[in-house]
């Protein structure tokens, strides 16, 4: 059972990359195994940051945004918005924490915090 190499943070070698840097160079891992992670040093009270790295040579190009799939992103996106109490499209993601849009939450107009709907 081999064991992965670590990098302490901001010190890996050329040519490894985390998926989020795959991502902003149009890439993704593709199914290949986890070359090596990088750990950014224990602070007190909290476990170990991990990032594990992915070799840049063997990643492939992100697949491209099909028109079905853009259409249920929409979808999905738009049915965040709509507010089930009033029905209406906020023009915000509704928060999960209150279910409603602001106005249906706070019908008085005076929020927890004191701002006025």
């Amino acid at each position: 059972m081999a064991t992965l190499p670590v990098f302490r943070w901001h010190l890996a070698p050329d040519g490894l990359a985390t998926r989020r840097q795959l991502r902003a160079l149009g890439l993704r891992p593709g199914g290949q195994d986890v070359a090596a992670e990088l750990q950014r040093p224990r602070r007190p009270g909290r476990g170990p940051l991990v990032a594990y790295l992915y070799r840049i040579d063997h990643a492939k190009p992100v697949r491209p945004r099909t028109p079905g799939r853009a259409a249920a992103l929409a979808k999905a996106n738009r049915a965040r918005r709509l507010c089930p109490g009033c029905g209406t499209d906020a023009g915000y993601v509704i928060p999960t924490t209150l279910g409603t849009c602001v106005p249906c939450a706070y019908p008085e107009g005076d929020t927890p915090d004191g701002v006025p709907a």
